[in-house]
């Protein structure tokens, strides 16, 4: 017994039990972020899986039949008397009810995409094969049956054709080649002429505050007036070329009649795609899995952030990082390297060295209110009265930017960089100075040679730190430039090409906009999922880079700093 005792004694004053004590706290850490990932995973790409379309007669609570067509979203068991406080007539001795939430699109028509129906009065669900689904870029989905195909106003095709489907396919895909033809007009060939107006007003307006007058400026308006002129007509054969492509867009409708026999007429330049999800074996439904999930991450937001893609925001919050990283790494590593090596070490340094560590646990909405009084109105008011006073009143840099967010998010995270790079630059051995200096090289010379590029895998980790709460902050940016809706992005063919006074998307807005703000909240459910897995996986891929980095840096001073 004293024996065991003993042995137990030792066991304990070994500290095993704090090691497998550690090691099972991480473990289930592990498992709790995985888990976390993978419902976030589930949750929200599975909502890219064509779901089959059901129909099946309800009686509704007034005793009305009707016929409801839609997606199967997820069922819940309520109390009989909830139900019964709802108006449905539900027998006495049942206690327990379930419910389904059906996604009946069709809002055009039934002003509604989502319906609770209960089980009570509810019959068999069927799934025909004919049944459709319309993706739309206005009013959402619509779930019917094909009806015929018109050209103008002549029937071309019915549902009884032999080619009625190779006719819908061919006509859709006209159809989606022209809208993107009008889309890269819009946005390219006529958003460059207006661009170039614009500058032709702002010039003319410069000459007025530069004070020209006379002669000079009347040969400055008739320059200005012989390139305006250009420009409108080019405009004008722009635009009439469009006008042509759209009326070819506007030729082909689809008719098309609900489960409850309500006939619809829907132009093919509205369609995004259509699908017959109960026809469709495992591979064809793979296939459109993959080109909705394509589609979500390149595409433009539609329908109030609630269908489309959310390639804005991911570039925008890229853009954003890369500004950011741009800004606060110079900034953090001078200032740690004149803490570190240059300045003299006394009660001041250390009320400074204290200060920074307060900075960083600061909440991130001081920053926002910071950077909206001080970068946004100070130094972008005064940007604009130096260098854009044509432009007044509408500011330039005087309201929220791509600038003034990446600008904020430096000064979030500088104090991160600064405290990285100083521990980097601690750990350094005093030997290795002491060699360099014996050697003849300057004290400058064995900091920028000897010493910065060993301390450089610390340095990475501070911009690793601070590019993961950068990516993933939202308060700050809600102040200084990030809105619910900027599908331009901050990059073009205009010059000066990256714009840093340009409003911009974000992923962790977006997410926030989405599933907080959203007038369709179950259609926005599977999206905040999504985007949430999206921005999780952006921040991983962008740590996984800068690790990498910092490794081979590691590995190559590796020798030198043995």
């Amino acid at each position: 017994m004293k024996n065991l005792l003993k042995r137990k004694t030792s066991w304990f004053s070994s500290g095993s039990p704090w090691i497998w004590l550690n090691g099972g706290a991480v473990a289930i850490c592990m498992l709790m972020v995985l888990g976390l990932l993978g419902l976030i995973a589930v949750r929200g790409f599975g909502h890219f899986w064509p779901a089959d379309i059901l129909q099946t007669p309800i009686v509704d609570r007034d005793g009305q039949r009707q016929i409801v067509m839609g997606e199967a979203v997820r069922d819940e068991i309520i109390s009989a008397a909830v139900a019964r406080d709802g108006g449905y007539t539900v027998a006495p001795d049942v206690e327990l009810i379930t419910r389904h939430l059906f996604k009946m699109g069709n809002r055009d028509v039934n002003g509604r995409d989502f319906a609770w129906f209960l089980d009570t009065g509810m019959e068999k669900w069927e799934y025909p094969k004919d049944a459709i689904s319309i993706e739309r870029r206005e009013w959402g989905n619509f779930y019917g049956y094909p009806v015929a195909i018109k050209e103008q106003d002549n029937v071309v095709s019915e549902l009884s054709s032999a080619d009625f489907w190779q006719q819908l396919d061919q006509r859709l895909a006209r159809a989606l080649e022209l809208h993107d033809k009008i889309h890269r007009i819009e946005k390219v060939d006529i958003g460059r002429i207006n661009n170039q107006m614009d500058e032709l007003r702002l010039e003319r307006r410069r000459l007025e505050l530069d004070g020209v007058t006379g002669t000079q400026l009347a040969n400055a308006d008739a320059e200005l007036a012989e390139r305006r002129a250009a420009l409108e007509a080019e405009y004008d054969v722009i635009k009439k070329e469009r006008d042509e492509i759209l009326a070819q867009a506007t030729r082909d409708k689809l008719m098309a009649r609900t489960a409850d026999g309500k006939e619809v007429v829907i132009a093919f330049d509205h369609i995004v795609r259509v699908t017959r999800p109960n026809d469709m074996g495992v591979f064809a439904k793979s296939g459109q899995y993959l080109e909705r999930f394509w589609e979500f991450m390149t595409a433009e937001p539609r329908e109030a952030n609630t269908e489309g893609g959310i390639f804005p925001a991911i570039f925008g919050t890229l853009t954003m990082v890369i500004v950011m990283a741009i800004m606060v790494t110079p900034f953090g590593v001078l200032a740690a390297i004149y803490l570190r090596e240059y300045a003299k070490q006394g009660t001041l340094l250390k009320i400074i060295r204290i200060s920074v560590y307060n900075l960083a646990g600061v909440p991130s909405i001081v920053y926002g209110v910071f950077g909206l009084g001080f970068f946004v109105y100070t130094l972008g008011g005064n940007l604009d009265e130096l260098f854009y006073a044509e432009s007044l009143p509408s500011p330039t840099f005087g309201t929220p930017g791509l600038f003034w967010a990446s600008l904020t998010l430096a000064l979030l995270t500088l104090p991160i960089v600064i405290v990285s790079t100083e521990e980097g630059l601690s750990r350094i051995p005093s030997t290795i100075r002491q060699g360099s200096l014996a050697l003849g090289a300057t004290k400058a010379e064995t900091l920028w040679k000897v010493v910065v590029p060993l301390a450089t895998p610390a340095m990475m980790t501070g911009l690793i730190l601070a590019i993961a709460r950068a990516a993933g902050e939202v308060a700050p940016l809600m102040l200084v430039g990030v809105v619910k809706l900027a599908p331009a992005l901050p990059v073009d063919g205009n010059y000066p090409y990256l714009h840093l006074d340009q409003k911009i998307m974000h992923l962790g807005f977006h997410i926030y906009d989405v599933g907080f703000q959203s007038p369709n909240v179950e259609a926005a459910r599977p999206l905040v999922y999504a985007t949430s897995l999206t921005l999780v996986l952006l921040i991983i891929s962008l740590n996984i880079t800068e690790i990498k980095i910092r490794n081979n840096l590691r590995e190559k001073y590796r020798s030198a700093s043995d």
